[in-house]
């Protein structure tokens, strides 16, 4: 959305204020009444009443009713506001947010005291904090039903994808072009014997045909200028009945909030990624969105699974 300089100024403002700022974290993950929000944050309540006044009329925070009170909440797009509020959201942690946080959860279990923990937040469960229950902790309890072989690992960044699945593989080739992100790989995993590393661009990859039986393309294609190559490539490296696995963002039009990230281009449709595909040779078992950003500006992922065929 293109706004004026008056506009961007009136968002730059609003979001300049600690407290507006805390309660747009706490209003984030739970709907409160200005009572409860006045609790958590040890303001005034007429503070709370003028500063979530400001922020409705922005488009950031929706009132709905409870009983016989107004419970605020974030708005689900955020107006003119989101992508201005995304790119300060990725990158905004601070111990006083995490302090409201942990408030917020013991009001919120306060009122609703006749409910289990997991009855108060059935239905998005996903988005609160309950020790031990993590997404890694899931991958890691699964990661045991694999087999996965001779792996490669493009775009390979700092490691987090070869640490997960080298005890499950019979070797891992991660591949990055970046020579510090690569160190760091090295740093994390120590010296493991079946994971080696190598400074490659993605596009022209240093390994013979058919010499994989998974290929991982995790979140590399929003990075590639071309993707129909990378994805070729990749294609070349598999063995018969290899599988290629990608994670992708799915096209978007938020380019400013993508700056930061180096991003070369705005995603890919599920559509046009199952063709192109299908032009390398691969038999496409899986390619759709599969999960969607909770917060603005509501960023979605497509995956794919697909398959050379046998010989």
């Amino acid at each position: 959305m293109k706004l004026s300089i008056a506009q961007s100024t009136e968002l730059w403002r609003l979001l300049a204020d600690a407290s507006r700022l805390r309660l747009l974290l706490l209003l984030e993950a739970h709907q409160l009444s200005v009572a409860e929000l006045t609790e958590i944050t040890g303001l005034a309540q007429s503070r709370v009443s003028t500063h979530l006044g400001r922020l409705k009329r922005a488009g950031l925070v929706q009132a709905g009713r409870s009983g016989g009170g107004a419970l605020y909440s974030l708005s689900p797009d955020c107006g003119r506001a989101s992508e201005l509020w995304a790119v300060m959201r990725e990158r905004l942690e601070d111990p006083q947010a995490q302090l409201d946080r942990e408030r917020a959860s013991e009001v919120v279990r306060v009122r609703k005291h006749g409910q289990t923990w997991a009855e108060s937040v059935a239905g998005r469960m996903e988005l609160h904090y309950s020790p031990g229950r993590t997404w890694e902790a899931t991958a890691r309890a699964l990661i045991g039903l694999l087999d996965l072989g001779d792996v490669l690992d493009v775009a390979s960044g700092d490691g987090v994808l070869a640490e997960l699945i080298a005890e499950r593989a019979r070797s891992v080739a991660c591949a990055d072009i970046s020579a510090k992100v690569l160190g760091a790989a090295r740093r994390r995993l120590g010296d493991p014997r079946n994971v080696a590393f190598t400074q490659a661009d993605m596009s022209q990859l240093p390994y013979r045909d058919a010499s994989f039986d998974h290929v991982f393309l995790m979140h590399a294609l929003t990075y590639a200028r071309k993707p129909e190559a990378v994805l070729a490539e990749a294609a070349r490296c598999l063995r018969p009945g290899g599988r290629l696995i990608i994670a992708t963002l799915s096209a978007h039009q938020h380019e400013a909030a993508m700056q930061a990230y180096d991003h070369v281009n705005l995603g890919v449709t599920a559509e046009m990624l199952g063709k192109w595909l299908g032009k390398v040779g691969l038999d496409v078992e899986l390619c759709r969105i599969t999960s969607r950003d909770p917060r603005p500006p509501y960023f979605e992922v497509v995956s794919a699974l697909a398959r050379r065929a046998l010989a």
